[in-house]
C-alpha cells in the first residue's frame, strides 16, 4: 500500500486488483481513500435501486466502537462524477444489505453518494463501490461520530433465512391468493415467485412463468386487485416505463400488459383517483411529470400524463396517497429528490377535490420545502385524529428530517426541533412506519438500522436492531409486525401487548378497500389508519390493517369508512384477534352511547326528504369545517369549507345521498337524505 500525504488530507491508493473481490477486501478505517477505476467483481445484489452492476472494488471496514458513520463520495476533487455504493453485512457467501446510497451528495451535479447510518463495534461491513453510472475513479471518506445511546428494545426480532427466495426483485409482501395471509412475492425476467404463508406459519413456494414483462421493479411495485376477481395484481416500477401483472380467475397464472410510453418510473401506487369504485394506477416520473391509469374496466387503462405533479424536470420519487384533511377522499404529497436548487426539488401536496381534480396546496400547508427526500411517512403519530407527516431526508444537503404536525385546518407545524429527529443523523432513501411494538403509538424504521420509537408525545427515541427497512407484514399470523429484506425473514418476537387486525373486503369500493380510513377507539381515546398501495420508496407492504393497543383491556367500537362513502360499524370485538370486514356487511350507524352518537346527538339535517335545499342544526358555538356531498355509490359531487348557510341542492337529480361534515373534534358526522 503506498500513502500520499498531503496538508490537508490523508489519501491511500492501492495496487489495482487488491479489492477486485469481497474475500480480498480492502481493510479501511476512518480516512479518504483513492479508487483509480471500478473492474472488481459485483456483488449478486444491491442495497439501492436499479439494477445490478457489472463490476465493483471491495473493502471491509470493522470498527472498534459503535458509532455513527457517514461515509461519502460527496467531495469537491470528485466534480461532476457518478458513483453508487452498498454496504453489507454478513459473509462474502451469505450477504445481506445493511446500507447504501446513489444520488445522496450534493455536489456536482448531484450524482455523488452519502449516506449516514450507525454501526456497531466488531461487526464486520462489507462497502462495494460499483460501476453501475460509471467505472472512472474517484475519492470517498469515512467518518466516525459518536451515536446516541439506544434505548433498551421494547421488542426484538429473530432472523430467519429462507433460502427459497432467489428472484432478482424481492420487494413485496401481500396477500396474493385471497386468503389475507402475507405472503412474500418476488420477481426476475421471465418469473413470478410468490411463498404463500400457510396456516401453520410455513411457506409454500410457486413459481409462476410470466411474458412479456418488458419493465422489472427495479425502482418500485405496488399490489392491488385491479379487475377485482378477488388476486391482487402487480405494477411494476423500471427505468424505462412500466408492466401490468394481471392474475387469472384463479391466481394460478398471470399476464402482462406495459405501457409503450417511456416512464422513467420511481414509486408506483394503486388508489381509486376518481372514486369510481375501481382501483387506478399512479407512477412518479423522475425525469417529467408523473403519470396515471384511469381504469375503465375489464383490464382498460387509460393513460394520462400530467396534472398531478407536473414540473418538466420530474424529481418525482415518493409518493404516497392519504386523506390528510379527513374528508373522506385520498390525496396525494410527493417525496422529491434533485440536486442543485432546482424548483423540480420542492416537495408537493395535492388536495382532492373530487371528480379526479387536485389542487396543489404545498406552499399553503406549509409543506413546501426543499429538503432532499425519497421517502416520506403518513401516519396519526400523536392519536388525536388525523395525518401527521414525517419527512425522511436522504441527504443534509438542505437540512435534516422533518417532522410535521396536522394542524386540523389544512395546514402544518414543523414540530421536529425537540422531537430527537433534529438529532438524528442517519439518512436513508427508505422510511417505513408501523406499531412495531403494539404499544398504541406508531413508530419510524428509516435509515441507521435503527427504530424510531414513538414516545405518545411527538418524540422518539432510537434503538439498534441488525437489519435495514424492508416490506412490513405480519409473516407469522402472529398480530405483530414482522419484516423481509432479500431472503431473510426478521420475525418480531413481540410482547404482552394486545392488538387487533382488519382485513377488508370491498364491495361498492375497490375489493381491496385501499383509500377507506379505519378508526378504534377505547381506553386510548381515538386512532387511525388509511388503507394503501405502496409505502416508502420502493416497497410493497401489507394491505392488512394493524392496531396495537398496548395494555388494554378492551376496544368499544371499531369504524371502517369505505371509499363508496358507506360506513361500518363493529362492536366490542374481542383483542388480539383478527376481523374480516366486508363492505356494507355490518350495522350501518352507531348505538346509543358510543363516541360518534355522543357527538352526533345534537346535530341534525333538515327537511328530510328535501327539494332545493338542506339545511343543518348544529350546537351552539360549534364550528363546520367542511361539508362533502356523496351519491350513494360514493362519488363525491360537492366539498365545501366553512358552511354557515344551507346547501344548495337544486343541481341534484332526485335520489338518496350522503352528507358528511368535518367538525374540529376529527369525527366526521355522515347523514343520508333523501332529494325529491
Amino acid at each position: 500500500m503506498k500513502k500520499i500525504i498531503t496538508p490537508l488530507l490523508l489519501l491511500l491508493s492501492w495496487n489495482a486488483g487488491a479489492q477486485n473481490t469481497c474475500s480480498n477486501a480492502l481493510a479501511i478505517t476512518a480516512g479518504t481513500y483513492q479508487i483509480t477505476t471500478i473492474d472488481g467483481t459485483a456483488a449478486l445484489l444491491t442495497c439501492t435501486p436499479g439494477d445490478l452492476a457489472v463490476h465493483a472494488e471491495w473493502f471491509i471496514y470493522v470498527p472498534t466502537q459503535d458509532a455513527s458513520v457517514t461515509l461519502s463520495t460527496d467531495l469537491p476533487e470528485n466534480g461532476n462524477g457518478d458513483t453508487n455504493f452498498s454496504v453489507f453485512t454478513g459473509t462474502c457467501n451469505n450477504l445481506t444489505c445493511f446500507a447504501g446510497d446513489d444520488d445522496g451528495g450534493i455536489l456536482g451535479d448531484g450524482y455523488l453518494s452519502k449516506a449516514t447510518f450507525d454501526v456497531e463495534a466488531g461487526t464486520s461491513y462489507y462497502i462495494a463501490f460499483d460501476d453501475r453510472w460509471s467505472a472512472a475513479g474517484f475519492l470517498f471518506e469515512l467518518t466516525e461520530a459518536g451515536i446516541t445511546p439506544p434505548v433498551t428494545p421494547p421488542i426484538t426480532f429473530t432472523e430467519s433465512t429462507n433460502n427459497t427466495l432467489t428472484a432478482n426483485f424481492r420487494y413485496c409482501v401481500v396477500d396474493m391468493n385471497g386468503d389475507y395471509l402475507d405472503d412474500i412475492v418476488g420477481i426476475s425476467e421471465g418469473q413470478l415467485q410468490i411463498l404463500y404463508q400457510q396456516a401453520n406459519g410455513e411457506f409454500n413456494n410457486q413459481n409462476l412463468a410470466i411474458t412479456d414483462a418488458q419493465h422489472m421493479p427495479s425502482w418500485s411495485i405496488a399490489a392491488g386487485d385491479i379487475d377485482s376477481n378477488g388476486y391482487n395484481d402487480l405494477l411494476l416500477g423500471g427505468a424505462s416505463g412500466v408492466t401490468f401483472l394481471y392474475a387469472n380467475s384463479n391466481g394460478t397464472a398471470y399476464s402482462s400488459w406495459s405501457e409503450p410510453s417511456y416512464i422513467f418510473s420511481q414509486r408506483t401506487n394503486f388508489v381509486d383517483i376518481d372514486n369510481d369504485g375501481l382501483l387506478d394506477a399512479f407512477v412518479c416520473h423522475d425525469v417529467d411529470s408523473n403519470v396515471y391509469f384511469l381504469n375503465q374496466g375489464n383490464q382498460n387503462l387509460t393513460y394520462h400524463k400530467g396534472g398531478l405533479g407536473n414540473h418538466p424536470n420530474g424529481g418525482n420519487y415518493g409518493s404516497v396517497w392519504v386523506d390528510y384533511d379527513n374528508d373522506g377522499d385520498m390525496d396525494l404529497f410527493i417525496a422529491k429528490c434533485r440536486g442543485g436548487n432546482s424548483t423540480a426539488r420542492f416537495n408537493e401536496l395535492h388536495r382532492n377535490e373530487g371528480n379526479a381534480v387536485f389542487t396543489d396546496v404545498s406552499e399553503a400547508a406549509n409543506l413546501y420545502d426543499p429538503i432532499q427526500t425519497w421517502s416520506s411517512c403518513w401516519q396519526d403519530f400523536d392519536n388525536d385524529g388525523d395525518m401527521d407527516a414525517f419527512i425522511g431526508a436522504s441527504s443534509n444537503a438542505d437540512g435534516l428530517h422533518k417532522l410535521m404536525l396536522n394542524n386540523n385546518d389544512g395546514t402544518f407545524s414543523d414540530i421536529t426541533a425537540g422531537s430527537n429527529w433534529d438529532v438524528n443523523s442517519s439518512l436513508n432513501i427508505e422510511h417505513l412506519a408501523y406499531d412495531f411494538d403494539n404499544d398504541g403509538f406508531v413508530d419510524i424504521f428509516g435509515g441507521g438500522s435503527k427504530i424510531m420509537r414513538n414516545n405518545g408525545d411527538m418524540t422518539f427515541s432510537p434503538y439498534l436492531v441488525d437489519f435495514i427497512p424492508g416490506p412490513c407484514g405480519d409473516l407469522n399470523n402472529d398480530g405483530f409486525i414482522d419484516v423481509q429484506n432479500g431472503n431473510k425473514i426478521y420475525y418480531n418476537n413481540g410482547n404482552n401487548n394486545r392488538w387487533i387486525k382488519l382485513t377488508l373486503q370491498g364491495v361498492e369500493s375497490n375489493r381491496n378497500g385501499i383509500g377507506a380510513r379505519v378508526e378504534i377507539y377505547g381506553s386510548w381515546g381515538k386512532q387511525i389508519r388509511d388503507v394503501r398501495s405502496g409505502e416508502g420508496f420502493r416497497y410493497m407492504s401489507s394491505l392488512n390493517v394493524h392496531f396495537g393497543i398496548g395494555q388494554a383491556l378492551g376496544i368499544d367500537s371499531v369504524i371502517v369508512k369505505w371509499p363508496s362513502g358507506i360506513i361500518d360499524y363493529l362492536y366490542n370485538p374481542d383483542v388480539n384477534t383478527i376481523q374480516h370486514v366486508i363492505e356494507g356487511s355490518l350495522p350501518q350507524q352507531d348505538p346509543p352511547n358510543s363516541i360518534a352518537e355522543a357527538e352526533r346527538k345534537n346535530w341534525a339535517i333538515f327537511p328530510n326528504p328535501a327539494t332545493d335545499y338542506l339545511f343543518i342544526k348544529q350546537p351552539a358555538g360549534s364550528t363546520i369545517l367542511s361539508a362533502s356531498l356523496f351519491s350513494i355509490d360514493g362519488k363525491r359531487l360537492l366539498h365545501k369549507e366553512q358552511v354557515k348557510q344551507g346547501i344548495d341542492l337544486r343541481y341534484l337529480l332526485p335520489g338518496t345521498y350522503l352528507l358528511q361534515l368535518q367538525t374540529p373534534q376529527n369525527q366526521p358526522l355522515q347523514f343520508k337524505f333523501t332529494k325529491k
